[in-house]
């Protein structure tokens, strides 16, 4: 028992797991170099190469497995030299040594018994980690709540906005152009995401960081829904919702990145599930205010619009207490800063030192991959190199199979379905609320059933039971209208159709995306995935309205069943 838990610690205290011998040969012989061109770079302390075309692992092995420690500490030295970090270096030379061999920490020549402490620590305390990274964590939550919110603003001022804006859905000679005019007002946020947000986030990245893409997204959140609130026309409407995108793909595409790039490797699969579990509690929390102010009369849809704001206000105030992306200022070349940064993010410099060098030596071979390539010749190769295309139609296909699947008819136009079985406009908004209660408790089991199945146990799983559900739920429509049963019946499957999709197709998406792109083209990848779900978001928004009057409720769900 002590052996499997100290092989428990040694494996989870560097960022990225090394290849046993059989693998690192098999790796070998995928890139086409021979032992002998391996042996002879590891002398140079050079990398080895990486083929895109052959290698089929989303992970870059080890870069410091196979340097000589002579060679490490030597590189080290250079290192500490060239970033004027000459007054910790004993402390980065024993951290690369634990980096390169990570099973082995506690044979590291010089170590203290303090610095192995803190690296055994990592596993058997985990979650015990310093301010400033829980604090990144609160925030990077708060992030993916208030995409929840905006996401289920307009699902409770569907009720009555149309009206307010003259555009009737039934029994009006113009009902069929209103229903397309609600949809693309709905689809604004996905249209512009799709379109413009997602795709922004990379320069926006790259010249202001992490934090500043985050505090950029977090204002135009702040600001669009009180413009939704105030608007008075739908033309206005729709330009505020578009400009709400903008923020929404931004934030989307970098907070999981931030968030990831900040904590260490032993809670880092967790806390990428926990994008889609807070966007979860941020859609509850939506719902929450939907009803809360639901009695206000002919200003609710403006408040229930506007509430939005509420979570993106901590979002702008506090992003820039978070101690910016180290793996950013190394990029920028701020090694100094980005030390510093560790310092603030890891219980003890050795862990800081650990991943600071690690992190450089993988951008290092990060750069040696993509070359001399931009943002745009980085996003053509996402369709032309055969291992990235791979991953790209990868994503594509989970990520368009989230939308398809029916659950954001739920999330955008669950108060309409259920106004559509008759019931009254509280108990629409009470049924929704349920609907975003059950979304959220079974999200949590997510974070522990993904790395115990996997992916596609999950998604193999999850999605006849969603099938059903949904098929269910709209042939309860068929229960007469003046029985008892009929809400309760259509809301019992619609809730049954969430809790199957929130431990499976809810957080498998985005962290399938997040996996599956090589290094290099991490960050590219991710913008295309997350502007797919989002574009084929804006198509379901758009159509539903109108295919819930011309299919009926039955057809309307049974499509996507």
């Amino acid at each position: 028992m002590a052996d499997n838990r100290k092989d428990e610690v040694s494996k989870a205290s560097s960022s990225t797991e090394p290849l046993d011998k059989q693998e690192m040969q098999q790796e070998v012989e995928k890139l086409g170099e021979s032992s002998d061109q391996n042996s002879d770079n590891a002398e140079r302390g050079d990398h080895e190469k990486i083929n895109l075309n052959a290698n089929l692992a989303a992970k870059i092995k080890n870069p410091l497995a196979d340097i000589p420690n002579p060679t490490l500490l030597r590189d080290v030295k250079e290192f500490a030299q060239r970033f004027g970090l000459e007054d910790v270096l004993p402390t980065l030379q024993r951290g690369a040594l634990v980096a390169k061999d990570p099973a082995n920490f506690e044979n590291v020549e010089g170590i203290t018994d303090d610095e192995a402490d803190a690296i055994r620590n990592e596993v058997l305390h985990k979650w015990r980690q310093p301010k400033p990274l829980l604090y990144t964590i609160i925030l990077c939550s708060i992030g993916a709540a208030v995409q929840g919110w905006d996401q289920t603003g307009s699902n409770g001022a569907n009720l009555s906005f149309p009206e307010a804006f003259n555009l009737p859905e039934r029994d009006h000679p113009d009902a069929e152009k209103n229903q397309w005019i609600v949809g693309l007002v709905n689809a604004g946020p996905y249209i512009g995401s799709a379109f413009l947000g997602c795709w922004c986030s990379d320069p926006i990245n790259y010249y202001l960081g992490r934090r500043g893409a985050i505090f950029v997204s977090a204002v135009f959140c702040v600001l669009t829904p009180i413009g939704s609130a105030v608007s008075q026309s739908w033309p206005q409407l729709l330009v505020t919702r578009l400009l709400m995108g903008i923020g929404m793909g931004a934030k989307a595409s970098t907070v999981p990145i931030f968030c990831a790039e900040n904590t260490p490797a032993s809670i880092r699969g967790g806390l990428v599930m926990c994008w889609q579990l807070w966007t979860a509690f941020g859609i509850l929390l939506g719902f929450s205010a939907n009803l809360v102010v639901k009695d206000t009369g002919n200003v609710s849809w403006r408040l229930q619009l506007g509430s939005a704001f509420i979570p993106a206000v901590p979002l702008v105030i506090g992003v820039f207490w978070c101690p910016e992306s180290p793996r950013w200022f190394i990029k920028k070349g701020k090694v100094n800063r980005a030390y510093k940064s560790l310092l603030s993010l890891r219980n003890h410099p050795i862990q800081a030192a650990r991943d600071l060098y690690y992190m450089y030596s993988q951008i290092q071979i990060e750069e040696q991959i993509a070359g001399k390539s931009n943002y745009v010749t980085r996003f053509f190769q996402l369709f032309t190199i055969p291992r990235v295309r791979r991953a790209t139609l990868a994503s594509f296909v989970v990520m368009i199979a989230q939308q398809m699947c029916g659950i954001n008819t739920m999330a955008f136009y669950s108060s309409t379905i259920f106004a559509g079985a008759n019931a009254t406009v509280t108990e629409s908004l009470f049924a929704s609320w349920g609907f975003g209660l059950i979304n959220f408790v079974f999200a949590f089991p997510a974070v522990w059933t993904i790395d115990t199945y996997g992916r596609r146990a999950l998604l193999l799983f999850t999605f006849p039971q969603m099938a059903w559900t949904m098929l269910a739920g709209g042939l309860a429509f068929y229960i007469p209208e003046d029985s008892r049963a009929h809400l309760g019946v259509i809301a019992f499957f619609i809730y049954l159709f969430a809790a199957f999709y929130s431990p499976g197709e809810g957080p498998v998406p985005f962290t399938y995306s997040a996996e599956v792109f090589p290094l290099s083209h991490r960050e590219v990848g991710m913008a295309w995935a997350v502007a797919t779900c989002f574009f084929w978001a804006a198509v379901l928004s758009i159509t539903f309205p109108r295919q819930f009057r011309a299919m009926t409720p039955t057809g309307a769900l049974g499509f996507y069943a």
